[in-house]
């Protein structure tokens, strides 16, 4: 989602459904703290450089601690953060040979998440995407169709179940292999969607 559309809120939420202990992995400068009045969580404040290891260590040390939900807030940062995928990649060079040397790392975490024992919610920034048609008069011209994840292209296959979260704080699933949601955005999701999602 988008600055303000509750990114933090709603994994939070969601993470509280599905019960147990839970971790926040926070990259965005302490904001999971603002929400300590919603229950009882721990957090893990990452800095830059955002290299991707961080994040794996992150999860495994969550693992290790008995946490049964860990949040990622904001897995944007391991791609375009300061010393995230594409600030190495640069680094290399624009060469394939850079990508050779750096997909590997960010495909190491994308591992991490999906072999861990616990749940896991990543949130991610979103920017508008557009697509360039022809105008009345004739001229390409760029027209906005939605929002989409500042991440890696496709990265939202590789999750259960994808939810973009709008301004007015509506959750629609552009992926769902739950079947819960899929057709059916859910305003101010929380509790009850991760119970839901906990009892699929």
């Amino acid at each position: 989602g988008a600055s303000g559309s509750g990114k933090t809120f709603t994994a939070l939420k969601l993470a509280f459904g599905l019960g147990g202990k839970v971790a926040v992995i926070d990259t965005e400068n302490g904001s999971a703290d603002l929400y300590a009045h919603l229950g009882e969580y721990d957090t893990l404040q990452v800095q830059a450089p955002y290299a991707p290891e961080k994040f794996t260590e992150a999860i495994r040390a969550a693992e290790a601690a008995g946490y049964a939900t860990i949040i990622i807030d904001s897995l944007s940062h391991a791609w375009s953060g300061e010393g995230g995928v594409l600030e190495i990649k640069d680094n290399i060079g624009s060469s394939f040979q850079a990508w050779k040397t750096v997909t590997p790392r960010h495909n190491a975490l994308v591992e991490a998440m999906l072999q861990s024992k616990c749940h896991v919610i990543a949130t991610m920034r979103a920017k508008a995407e557009y697509s360039v048609s022809k105008n009345a008069q004739g001229k390409d011209a760029p027209t906005k169709i939605g929002l989409a994840p500042i991440l890696r292209d496709g990265m939202e296959y590789e999750f259960t179940v994808f939810l973009d979260v709008s301004a007015d704080h509506v959750a629609t699933a552009s992926k769902d292999r739950t079947g819960l949601i899929d057709g059916n955005p859910v305003r101010n999701p929380d509790e009850r969607l991760g119970r839901k999602l906990l009892e699929w």
